[in-house]
């Protein structure tokens, strides 16, 4: 599995770059190039790497003696990550700053092959080594200084690094096949070169050579249209700033290949760049109603773009297609239900299932619709004015169970009663318009959270820039008091998004809110970056409720009876971002920790999402092991809490799979590939309860720490409801602040009394009684 967009890039849309937080391996190529009459060498090499490994895209550092930078042009085109940089010699590959895995090239080599067996190596410096006396290859006999070399840089004496190739410790020498590191000198002019050769090395082969070896170099002779053209004629995955660095721009005059037009639309729509997609595929698709596939993404890019009558004539365009129409009447579907026109989204879910009737999104979209409607006449029993406004994300069918349990939560803290006659509900994504303004301002204040809303790409709109679907001039007229309670930013490691929007966006919420907390402090000072200085100090730091959930339900206060289990849960979404090119090893290493902590308790799989079951599919068909699945999403709020705390141990990779089985009191420990995990174990001062994916050590480490607290439970649940005290004082201070922040009157006289609401704001709301108010049980 290859990673896209890893590393940081110039320009507004650079990646978010966490990796002292996630662990992340940062993997760079180098070559030493000694002087310009080298750099036609560099510039092979790098041509070659990318028609022989298309979906491989990692920086490539040029170390040299000093050339000029113009010297570089010619390789910048063929590049978008290189990177010059000065240095005394090629040894200085040794200690590439910014870097975890380098692996080291030489202008005089091509790649014939994949790269994908080298990135995955995770211990020492791997190279070719030279042969010995009795030609077979020895590692006492070192390698040369012009070979290519695999380095895990941690694995080397920073202080005293080698000076040259020859002088690597045998201790640290990771031997590699010979297909890896090929002299072409073997060769002759005669011989041809071996099938399963991966780089082919040319040092100390005359220029003049001619034979097989030679014409396999010189395939990668081409001027930049050529090459150009052979890489965008490629099949198979291409990596996205390759593809894009080498189609764009589009040479004057042309017209490029319909089919390409829409590949590099894609690529932008995934960075958030929805308007230089809808420009080129606007322009593409003028008077072409045969272009299904391109009125689809353009209608999604629209969409995204909060451009929704646009968005609604090219996917409906898009719907005259068979094999485009289920989709595209999904998108119809969610497109109606984010403006209020439930019947239409219905409607527009009916038509895909007639079209195709096994697509899950449609048959989704019109059992929510059917059921909204079903109870959309029902009319609670309070008043507007005596009910509280909750934004948030409601996930239900089959959606995310850390989701389903999120939202109860937050509603815990302010009201015993969570259902509809105390709660207004407003789904995050859909429009607030003048009537869903009305709505807003109708009641008595407005709970914006929880969940990590901060986050560019669950559900893009033009109108926020995050998951919030409201324009700066409505958020600007909302007169309820409005409070951000334990929301997160959400942004991968490595993730791309322009922030221009949503920092606009920001600064007008937190302008208007009277109370703005983030559930870590990650969050904290992330979000704070994005606000003048006047408005950072507002930002404030509230765990996420469901940390909290044994203060706020009674009955999770009291003892259980805990079975004999570990629960696991992984994530899938974004693999590319949370695994890089450690997958394989991801996977292979928590199989050894499966089997070791099985010797202790019984190993079970816990699924947030249908889509987390790809760990147990992936596990079962490369390591041989099975594990029993507990479908989370398929459970209720009290089914899911009960579950985790009837467990010993919780081991996940979700937020919600560390912060439910805390609030409920289970220890847990965190497989870090979002830095939202590390945030919240520095809230609690328990780094320690964290492994990142990309530990190399993963299995020894995840199993001696799951066996320490098997072993010692008592003193570990204990931890967590030390730690859970903290958090719990940190809400309940937060609670009674947020009532002095708007004016309102002291709740009950004592700030430690429990989670209350904002009394009614003015005239003739003062009339109208509160809402039931939850006191806490007695601290535990």
């Amino acid at each position: 599995m290859t990673t896209h967009d890893s590393t940081p890039v110039a320009g507004s849309a650079s990646a978010d770059d966490r990796r002292a937080v996630t662990g992340k391996r940062r993997i760079a190529f180098a070559v030493y190039v000694a002087g310009a009459d080298e750099l036609p060498g560099l510039q092979s090499l790098l041509r070659s790497i990318a028609l022989s490994d298309p979906g491989l895209c990692e920086d490539v550092v040029v170390l040299h003696p000093g050339l000029p930078d113009t010297d570089f042009d010619a390789a910048r085109l063929l590049h978008p990550r290189l990177v010059p940089r000065t240095a005394a010699g090629r040894h200085e590959v040794f200690g590439l700053d910014g870097y975890d895995t380098v692996v080291a090239l030489s202008p005089a080599m091509v790649v014939l092959g994949p790269l994908d067996a080298l990135l995955k190596l995770r211990t020492g410096v791997a190279a070719v080594p030279r042969p010995g006396p009795d030609g077979t290859p020895d590692p006492r006999e070192g390698i040369p200084d012009d070979g290519l070399l695999v380095i895990q840089r941690r694995d080397l004496d920073h202080s005293v690094p080698p000076a040259a190739a020859r002088d690597i410790p045998e201790s640290v020498l990771v031997p590699l096949e010979p297909r890896y590191d090929f002299p072409a000198l073997r060769l002759r002019d005669d011989l041809a070169v071996p099938e399963d050769v991966v780089v082919l090395n040319f040092a100390g082969t005359p220029t003049t050579s001619t034979g097989p070896a030679h014409a396999a170099r010189a395939r990668f002779d081409l001027d930049d249209e050529a090459f150009r053209a052979a890489y965008l004629a490629l099949t198979g995955p291409q990596h996205p700033d390759l593809l894009l660095h080498l189609a764009l721009p589009f040479p004057e005059g042309s017209r490029p290949p319909i089919d390409l037009v829409r590949r590099i639309a894609e690529i932008h729509r995934g960075r958030g760049r929805h308007d230089e997609a809808v420009a080129l595929l606007g322009e593409a698709v003028v008077g072409r109603p045969d272009l299904p596939r391109c009125h689809e993404t353009l209608g999604v890019c629209l969409m995204a773009l909060s451009r929704y009558e646009e968005a609604e004539t090219h996917l409906l365009l898009a719907t005259a297609s068979p094999d485009f129409a289920p989709r595209a009447y999904g998108q119809l579907a969610r497109l109606a239900w984010l403006l209020g026109r439930t019947e239409d989204a219905r409607g527009y879910a009916l038509a895909g299932l007639e079209t195709d009737p096994a697509d899950a999104n449609c048959r989704a979209w019109y059992a929510r619709t059917s059921e909204m409607i079903a109870v959309g006449g029902a009319v609670p029993d309070s008043p507007p004015g005596e009910q509280l406004a909750h934004v948030a994300l409601f996930a239900d069918g089959e959606e995310n169970a850390g989701d389903k349990v999120l939202p109860e939560a937050v509603r815990s803290c302010f009201t015993a009663d969570t259902g509809p006659d105390r709660w207004h509900q407003q789904h995050a994504h859909l429009l607030v318009d003048e009537a869903g303004l009305e709505r807003l301002n109708d009641r008595r204040a407005v709970i914006v959270g929880g969940g990590g809303l901060f986050l560019p790409d669950t559900a893009p709109n033009g109108n926020s820039g995050w998951q919030w679907n409201i324009p700066d001039d409505v958020l600007a007229r909302i007169t309820a008091p409005l409070a951000v309670f334990a929301v997160g930013y959400n942004v991968f490691d490595g993730q791309r998004y322009r922030r221009e929007r949503f920092a606009a966006s920001l600064r007008t919420l937190v302008e208007r809110s009277a109370f703005f907390g983030l559930r870590n402090h990650g969050s904290v000072a992330r979000v704070r970056e994005l606000l003048p200085d006047s408005l950072r100090e507002k930002v404030r730091y509230q765990p996420c409720p469901t940390t909290v959930a044994r203060h706020l339900d009674p009955r999770l206060a009291e003892p259980v009876a805990r079975e004999d289990t570990v629960l696991i849960n992984c994530a899938y979404d974004r693999a590319g971002l949370r695994f890089g090119h450690d997958y394989g090893h991801f996977l292979a290493e928590m199989a050894a920790a499966i089997r070791d902590i099985s010797a202790a308790a019984e190993v079970r799989y816990a699924a947030h999402m249908p889509a987390d079951e790809r760990f147990v599919d992936d596990l079962r068909r490369e390591h041989g092991l099975t594990l029993p699945v507990e479908p989370l999403y398929l459970l209720s709020n009290d089914a899911i809490r009960d579950l985790y705390r009837r467990t010993r141990l919780v081991i996940g990779m979700r937020g919600h799979a560390g912060m439910i089985p805390f609030g409920c009191g289970t220890p847990v420990i965190s497989l870090v590939s979002h830095p939202k995990l590390a945030y919240f174990l520095a809230d609690i001062d328990r780094p320690d309860w964290g492994v990142s994916v990309h530990e190399r050590a993963l299995g020894a480490r995840l199993a001696e720490r799951a066996r320490a607290v098997l072993a010692d439970h008592a003193a570990a649940v204990a931890d967590v409801h030390d730690r859970q005290r903290a958090l719990w004082s940190v809400t309940r201070d937060n609670l009674a602040r947020l009532r002095e922040l708007t004016g309102l009157p002291d709740p009950f006289g004592d700030p430690g009394a429990g989670p209350v609401v904002p009394a009614p704001r003015s005239g003739a709301d003062e009339d109208r009684a509160a809402p039931t108010l939850r006191t806490a049980p007695p601290t535990l």
